[in-house]
């Protein structure tokens, strides 16, 4: 396998809109061939069904991992087979299990370095716990399965660059999961990927108050002069240029966000909205501090879409189509 070309890229839920992505994927391949070698994780017959379905033959061949891969624009499939017959829209808790083994098998690929880079498309995180699979979400998953003690989720898109101190976590439990602690390390990851991934030598980054008005000098709330406001003056006598914490509704503005790198936001629904709303369905997440590169769309698994085959041809294929783009300029420079 040529390694340092190669990208492994998961098919993601079954029943979601994953498959017609990829479908719409392996068709720009042939046409404008992306510089690398693809290799999607998943059932290639699933895959086959769906491209058909929206009107489209892609050119897909059986995987070999001893090969150098196809010349002519094809498109690899790592054939990983569903346990029970796929309806789109209707996720089915018997394939969880086939959702978790295409997963490990792209993860250990990245991970020994046989892959470059890891590229997913969406899962239903609800399925796979109906399944008694514990899952919050690929961001985790990826953590805990490479044993990497913290990872940052990164959004990239519309101009901006957007970390999260927290995922997936409901919205009451976010306080207590803003420390002191968890705020450093993210400034720590996400300065030094902005330096080593996007060539970004002296990172400009803002951070978020977790309060409206960052807490309004303790008025609404003290953890921005408690927690947050320490964290950062640690990361500046680390010697990285931070500035906050400066209200969520402001650092977003604009004029204000353009001066700056990278905005950490201290959660899910704080961050994600206004990079969504500038991004246009071309938004990416990338997951750092892991060994290896990993992009992913900014969407999920859109059942509504899938199940419908006229609305499953017009989805949007423009995240996918970028998260390929990133994962290749962030493996070039870690070159």
């Amino acid at each position: 396998m040529s390694e340092g070309n190669t990208i492994a890229i998961t098919a993601g839920e079954p029943a979601g809109i994953g498959p017609e992505l990829v479908a719409r994927l392996a068709a720009r391949h042939r046409e404008r061939p992306w510089p690398a070698r693809l290799v999607v994780v998943g059932d290639r017959d699933v895959l086959a069904a769906r491209a058909r379905r929206i009107g489209l033959a892609p050119d897909l061949v059986a995987f070999d991992a001893a090969g150098a891969g196809p010349v002519d624009g094809a498109l690899e499939v790592w054939h990983v087979p569903v346990a029970t017959p796929v309806e789109p829209g209707r996720p089915d808790p018997a394939n969880a299990s086939s959702v978790v083994a295409m997963l490990t098998r792209a993860v250990d690929a990245c991970a020994t370095g046989a892959c470059a880079a890891l590229v997913t498309a969406p899962v239903q995180k609800s399925v796979l716990e109906d399944a008694g699979t514990a899952f919050t979400g690929h961001t985790e998953f990826l953590a805990q399965h490479t044993g990497t003690p913290r990872v940052v989720m990164l959004l990239v898109g519309g101009g901006l660059r957007v970390a999260l101190v927290t995922t997936h976590l409901p919205l009451a439990a976010v306080p207590a999961a803003i420390t002191r602690e968890a705020v450093a390390q993210t400034i720590a990851i996400l300065a030094a990927a902005l330096a080593r991934d996007f060539g970004i030598a002296k990172p400009r980054i803002a951070v978020c108050g977790l309060n409206p008005h960052a807490g309004e000098g303790g008025h609404l709330g003290r953890e921005d002069i408690e927690v947050v406001a320490p964290a950062i003056e640690s990361a500046r006598a680390a010697g990285h240029d931070v500035a906050g914490p400066i209200p969520a509704d402001t650092v977003f503005v604009p004029a204000i966000a353009s001066r700056y790198d990278a905005i950490v936001a201290m959660y899910h629904d704080q961050g994600l909205p206004p990079l969504k709303a500038a991004s246009f369905g071309g938004g990416v997440n990338v997951t750092l501090g892991l060994p290896f590169v990993r992009t992913s769309v900014d969407h999920g698994t859109a059942l509504d879409l899938a199940a419908d085959p006229e609305r499953a041809r017009s989805a949007d294929p423009g995240s996918l189509f970028a998260a390929v783009d990133l994962a290749l300029e962030l493996v070039a420079r870690r070159r």
